[in-house]
């Protein structure tokens, strides 16, 4: 019987050893929790996508509340950059070499990730679902460590064109846009769409300065062009800026925003909700602030999870959804990991996604693989009605020489 014993104890301390040899883990990772590290503006100019971090940081807090992830609770450590995408780099090498973080998650701005995106593929440290919806981040050939998230502003630009040549064939656009990576991928994207008829259709392009705070004057030479169409490419309060301009000096073309400055709580609301009536815009997300969305059991359980964790956010602003479905799709990611919790599986994992998260609309959802890193290729067109955003148009993909 002691010889049984022991021969038993021997056993399962063999079987102990067997599964802790099952489990890998590299920085940023342990048995009891995991290290995530992200870069947002809390502060300057762009400071009102914070609330995208914030809602990340209450959509982790309650996973850390059911158990976290197979036990593992999550430490979301979020750095401001003060809205200057120069801050990136040095924060960056904070997160991942003194905070020692496993992943590098939903970092803000086109200019912020291209800064991070050699340094995070050099270290071999994921850079997931980054919060901008430039073409150039789905690249696993040259950056296997990078991915990008939403459908891209190529696209956005490919649909606003499909829907003008379809309801307004003659239509004389103007068009405002940033100087920038995303500004310039959106223009390509229209006119990529209008084809041949690009050159004729748009009569003025009008190109702003982030840092320079005002758009007046641009807004006031497309107008000069007798323009109908204003396909405003402005992002956040530049965005404001242009339609309370267009507004107040007259001018009532068809307009068009991109998705990055539809919140009606952020950036709507500013310029005057009777302002905005009729503008244009596209979403992934289903609606969640009419009565019957309630029917919808994901809508519910979002409005439940804004109430108990993030309870000081504006229900109307849409970078909560932003913020809640980034984290629901990283922790999908990490839940796939099991206990191979190494930055390698990480990106493995991402790169064989085909999924549904709540808060997308039905028949959109996320799938990558080795060669395809960009998770959401989908959106649909809808309309602010003055109160809210109403659909317009089917579930619409990118497509048209890249």
């Amino acid at each position: 019987m002691r010889r049984a014993r022991v021969c038993a104890a021997g056993l399962l301390a063999l079987c102990g050893c067997a599964a802790a040899a099952d489990k890998h883990y590299d920085v940023g990772a342990s048995d009891t929790e995991i290290r995530i590290g992200n870069i947002a503006p809390y502060s300057g100019i762009a400071q009102d996508y914070g609330a995208v971090a914030r809602a990340e940081a209450a959509y982790f807090q309650m996973i850390n509340d059911r158990g976290g992830i197979l036990g593992r609770k999550i430490d979301f450590i979020s750095r401001d950059d003060g809205s200057d995408p120069g801050m990136a780099p040095a924060l960056a090498r904070r997160l991942v070499e003194e905070d020692r973080v496993l992943v590098l998650f939903s970092t803000f701005g086109t200019d912020a990730n291209l800064a991070i995106r050699e340094y995070a593929n050099a270290r071999k440290v994921p850079q997931l679902f980054v919060e901008t919806s430039s073409a150039v981040f789905d690249d696993p050939v040259h950056f296997p460590f990078t991915m990008g998230f939403y459908a891209t502003f190529r696209t956005e630009g490919l649909a606003y064109a499909g829907y003008l040549l379809q309801t307004h064939p003659h239509a004389r656009i103007a068009v405002l846009h940033e100087d920038s990576t995303a500004g310039a991928e959106y223009f390509q994207g229209l006119r990529d769409g209008l084809g041949s008829k690009a050159s004729a259709m748009i009569v003025l392009e009008a190109i702003y300065h982030a840092a320079a705070g005002d758009v007046d004057a641009q807004v006031d030479a497309l107008k000069q062009t007798g323009a109908d169409v204003f396909v405003n490419f402005a992002i956040g309060a530049a965005a404001t800026q242009a339609i309370r301009r267009a507004y107040d000096i007259d001018w009532h073309p068809l307009q068009f925003i991109p998705n990055a400055s539809l919140s009606t709580a952020a950036f709507l609301e500013p310029a005057g909700l009777d302002k905005a009536a009729g503008i244009i815009s596209n979403a992934r997300s289903k609606g969640w602030l009419h009565a019957a969305a309630r029917r919808d059991a994901d809508v519910r359980e979002f409005l439940d999870w804004m109430a108990k964790y993030n309870p000081r956010a504006a229900l109307r602003d849409q970078l909560n959804v932003a913020g809640y479905e980034r984290a629901e799709a990283l922790v999908a990611v990490l839940k796939q990991c099991g206990d191979d919790l190494t930055r390698n599986n990480v990106m493995a994992q991402a790169a064989r996604l085909d999924l549904e998260i709540g808060m997308l609309r039905s028949g959109i959802r996320l799938k990558t693989s080795a060669t395809d890193y960009q998770p959401i290729k989908q959106l649909f067109l809808i309309r602010f009605d003055g109160r809210d955003w109403t659909s317009i148009g089917q579930i619409a993909e990118g497509s048209g020489p890249r």
